[in-house]
């Protein structure tokens, strides 16, 4: 993950503060904002506050029941004013019962949900929170398992918007000494499996981004004998590719796109 110390960043949803808190020892920005999605006595009550508590001494802005989702639970917060706005490996957080799972989804399956999250995540920070005149950036890292990998990430979340997706870079955890990748409404701290950081800008000409694309790896431009869904291929004969379009990863992975283009009205 490439950060430049003189960028105004925005946190959004980090967990028990521990990314903030790595982020604001080890980099060191001109300015920090950290945002979590639970109220205080939630962060207190799973984590502890040591990490909240570090954040204020150092004189940076912590903001409790931000949701991204949600602009009226923005209140404390300068629109426009960042520079790069980050999400460490976002995920809608687990239901408690059968019932609010049937309320909250409504017919919508979790993949949708999750990419709904993502995707409001890039539109609101590139219209509301984002400097128009700095950057510009946005940062999701998420991991190479399931489910994040189910979510085409890449190709799926800006679908009939302004935002461009630039390319991935690598997340070492080992430039964030004390992170904690933390479980959704847990308070354990899951696997460090290998990290991912999608980069997205509604402003690819800046000279800012121009400079970061040369770290960024861009994604593999597939032809009609591959996979759009899997990106997978190119198949070496078309028994190759009926193989593959009848494996259940396809399957899965076509039903997924279906239902998200349906959930945009996309046809």
């Amino acid at each position: 993950m490439h950060i430049d110390p003189n960028w105004r960043i925005l946190t959004i949803g980090d967990g028990d503060l521990s990314f903030s808190n790595a982020l604001l020892q080890h980099y060191a920005p001109t300015q920090l904002t950290a945002t979590i999605y639970d109220p205080l006595a939630t962060l207190e009550n799973k984590y502890g506050d040591d990490f909240y508590r570090q954040l204020i001494a150092n004189n940076c802005q912590v903001l409790t029941g931000f949701d991204i989702t949600q602009p009226e639970t923005w209140s404390e917060i300068n629109r426009h004013s960042f520079d790069l706005v980050i999400f460490q490996f976002p995920l809608v957080p687990g239901f408690t019962s059968k019932t609010e799972f049937n309320d909250k989804c409504a017919g919508v399956g979790i993949n949708t949900l999750n990419r709904r999250l993502l995707r409001q995540f890039l539109i609101n920070s590139s219209e509301q929170l984002l400097d128009p005149a700095g950057p510009q950036l946005c940062y999701i890292t998420s991991k190479d398992v399931k489910p994040y990998s189910e979510w085409n990430i890449e190709h799926s979340l800006i679908l009939n918007t302004d935002i461009n997706y630039l390319g991935e870079m690598k997340f070492d955890i080992a430039n964030f000494p004390g992170y904690r990748i933390r479980n959704v409404d847990r308070d354990k701290h899951v696997k460090d499996t290998k990290g991912i950081t999608y980069v997205w800008s509604p402003r690819p000409e800046s000279q800012v981004v121009q400079a970061l694309s040369s770290q960024l790896v861009q994604p593999p431009i597939l032809g009609d004998d591959c996979c759009h869904y899997c990106q997978a291929g190119p198949f070496t004969s078309e028994q190759h590719k009926q193989a593959h379009e009848s494996s259940r990863k396809h399957l899965r992975m076509k039903d997924f796109e279906a239902q998200w283009l349906a959930d945009l009205n996309i046809t």
